[in-house]
């Protein structure tokens, strides 16, 4: 895979009149935090961040080019304004390759939409896997198979394609069930003619009560 590059300066603004002036100009904030070292300020273009992370996500490394030096980095985390399409902040984490590292994969079921049984619903249980392993050997996904499963059947972590990998450690026990197949659940639609009893119809002056009720 190609090596992703996000261009990034170092930040002198701090303080919150100062990244929000920055955030005007469509600057995301950001601090690398590295183990046994000390964070450092950064700030990168919204656009461009946005674009990184729609490939990247948050297990794949990418290369910060601050023009005279490199570092390659993991999206840790990032921040959204809660109404506005904006990124408050964003937090990487400095990769040293020499050294292990803990991130969280996506569960992707490979096959899903080939599945023939009907009628038939496959539920997923776990989206992502924390998996614990060199820079180097960090998958982009967890995949499974899932296009032959009969109802009742199931798959769990011992499935996934990374289970089979020595260089990878999935830090959750081999039984613990990613997907299943199962039956659809039917609602109890009361039969045509069947009326519902009494007792379970409400009254006029319950159901104002009811409405007083959730209106405070």
């Amino acid at each position: 895979m190609a090596e992703i590059v996000l261009q990034a300066q170092k930040r002198e603004a701090t303080g919150k009149n100062k990244v929000n002036k920055l955030r005007n100009e469509e600057l995301v904030p950001a601090v690398i935090y590295a183990k046994g070292e000390e964070n450092i300020n950064v700030q990168v273009t919204s656009r461009e961040f946005e674009k990184v992370l729609k490939k990247a996500g948050t297990s794949t490394i990418i290369t910060l080019d601050f023009g005279d030096e490199k570092k390659d980095v993991l999206i840790k985390a990032y921040q959204n304004h809660p109404f506005k399409n904006i990124f408050l902040h964003v937090d990487f984490q400095a990769i040293n390759q020499n050294e292990t590292i803990r991130v969280q994969v996506p569960v992707v079921l490979v096959g899903r939409d080939d599945i023939r049984v009907e009628p038939s619903v496959l539920v997923q249980n776990i989206d992502v896997v924390e998996v614990e392993c060199l820079p180097r050997y960090i998958p982009q996904t967890a995949d499974v198979e899932v296009s032959d499963l009969q109802i009742g059947d199931n798959r769990t972590v011992s499935d996934l394609d990374i289970a089979k990998v020595d260089d990878i450690t999935i830090l959750l026990e081999d039984d613990e069930v990613i997907c299943s197949l199962q039956e659809p659940n039917e609602e109890e639609i009361p039969e045509e003619g069947e009326e519902a009893d009494a007792a379970e119809v409400p009254t006029v002056d319950e159901t104002e009560e009811t409405e007083s009720s959730e209106e405070e």
